[in-house]
């Protein structure tokens, strides 16, 4: 998205942190609100220790013990805040690692010299995500240094599961440990200068099994962290918390009311799924079935596959292709394609059918980055009764999408229509990401901007 769209005026999310935050949340001022348990099922887990309400700020983690910029947003957002930023400096000597600026180039010094050189080295190859993430653990470690995000559950703490991997999963974290060695090996040439116990091939399966997706202020992806405190949160596809990010910061924060004694829970993946692919990906990735509500009754199955099966299937399909042509930032394809299935399958797929809803996701996206305000409007705004289905309550991607919507019907100069539809993300959002949150004071703004304009009118 170039600086010359206007949209953009509505999309500097992530730019803003009030400090205060952290400071009630992790000091003597606030009382700690859950306390660590042993469940029968689950083991390690976390419950209330008080009633509470929807869009209570519970634990603010200030930054991850090891965390990194992943492959899809690389030269995007800085290595040191995960902030985007259109121009950033990059590293002298590797050439690789970026910042926004001077102070987070010398802030990020400490743990970015001896990556540097390892850089320097490899070059042309890049490692992957895991690959790099697992490089900063083991310099982490070789410093000795504590974390704040180790207050309640340590990195030596979390589980790998190890012994319920698949031979499959075990052979690519074999080959990861392969490559990381390779990495490392201008830094490091003795692996057994680590702390006792330590295991690269553990490294691999806990990074797997632990870690966090760090989003922006529109839940896109920027990173990936371990933060092994609320490594201790158990999965629901029907979470009663969940985890907002300010930057590599990680906030805690209830959507639903929950009970004393009740365990606290978030979602490690996307709950747009059947419930067979969630299963499958939670027993793959993370070891284990899920025996939630939604997962026992295969809530919102049919709906989420409803329509003819046969163009489910080509819709499904076409979802690398959509993915690869965005990556390439190639909007006029992605827009095309687009057009034919969404106007080809109007009888054929609903828009509450999950591939249908992807469509319409891209073609919104497509024509944002192509100032095609009037056709983005449309498809943002047949997506919204499907994300109300299954994001239903609170939920930060809901809240997300229809501030997209008001956004776009603001653009337009449909400031009633803007009022409405900003009001409806603003009551998601105080309980998703609270006022303090940057995008937040971003939609106080825009909704201060509405009114405003709707006074010449």
């Amino acid at each position: 998205m170039t600086s010359e769209n206007p949209f953009t005026q509505f999309s500097s999310f992530g730019s803003i942190w009030a400090a205060t935050v952290g400071r009630k949340c992790c000091g003597m001022a606030m009382a700690r609100r859950f306390e660590k348990f042993q469940s029968v099922d689950k083991g390690n887990g976390l419950r209330a220790t008080s009633v509470l309400v929807p869009g209570e700020l519970l634990y603010v983690v200030e930054e991850p013990f090891a965390y990194t910029v992943s492959k899809k947003s690389r030269g995007a957002v800085c290595e040191r805040c995960l902030r985007r930023k259109d121009h950033l400096l990059r590293c002298s000597q590797c050439k690789f690692a970026k910042y926004c600026d001077a102070r987070c180039q010398r802030e990020a010094w400490g743990d970015h010299k001896r990556e540097c050189k390892c850089f320097k080295s490899s070059h042309p190859r890049v490692p992957t995500d895991s690959v790099r993430l697992v490089g900063k653990i083991v310099f982490k470690l070789l410093k000795q240094s504590s974390c704040p995000s180790e207050e309640l559950y340590s990195f030596s703490d979390l589980q790998s599961n190890m012994k319920e991997l698949s031979e499959e999963m075990r052979g690519g974290l074999e080959n990861l440990a392969v490559v990381l060695q390779l990495y490392l090996k201008e830094e490091i040439q003795d692996f057994s200068q680590l702390p006792p116990g330590s295991n690269i091939l553990e490294f691999f399966a806990k990074v797997a099994c632990n870690s966090f997706t760090i989003s922006d202020g529109e839940m896109q992806e920027v990173g990936v962290g371990l933060y092994p405190s609320m490594s201790l949160l158990n999965h629901s596809c029907d979470p009663n918390c969940e985890i907002i990010f300010e930057g590599q910061r990680l906030l805690l924060r209830t959507i639903k009311e929950i009970q004393i004694s009740e365990e606290l829970t978030i979602s490690y993946i996307d709950l747009m799924m059947p419930t067979a692919d969630r299963q499958l990906q939670l027993k793959r990735q993370y070891c284990f079935e899920c025996s939630c509500y939604r997962c026992r009754t295969q809530d919102k199955d049919a709906d989420m596959l409803a329509g003819d099966e046969i163009t489910t299937k080509e819709v499904k399909d076409s979802i690398p292709k959509m993915e690869e042509l965005q990556a390439q930032q190639k909007w006029d394809q992605i827009l095309a394609l687009c057009r034919s299935f969404i106007n080809n399958n109007i009888s054929h797929l609903p828009d509450t059918n999950i591939y249908q809803m992807k469509m319409l996701d891209y073609a919104m996206d497509a024509c944002i980055n192509l100032s095609l305000w009037d056709e983005a409007l449309l498809y943002a705004s047949r997506n919204l009764e499907p994300y109300s289905l299954y994001y239903s309550g609170f939920h930060s991607l809901r809240a997300v999408q229809i501030m997209q919507v008001g956004k776009l019907q603001h653009l337009l100069g449909k400031f009633p229509e803007a009022l409405e539809t900003l009001k409806q993300a603003f009551n998601i959002m105080r309980v998703t990401h609270g006022r303090d949150h940057s995008l937040m004071q971003d939609l106080m703004e825009l909704l201060g901007d509405t009114e405003a304009s709707m006074k010449t009118l």
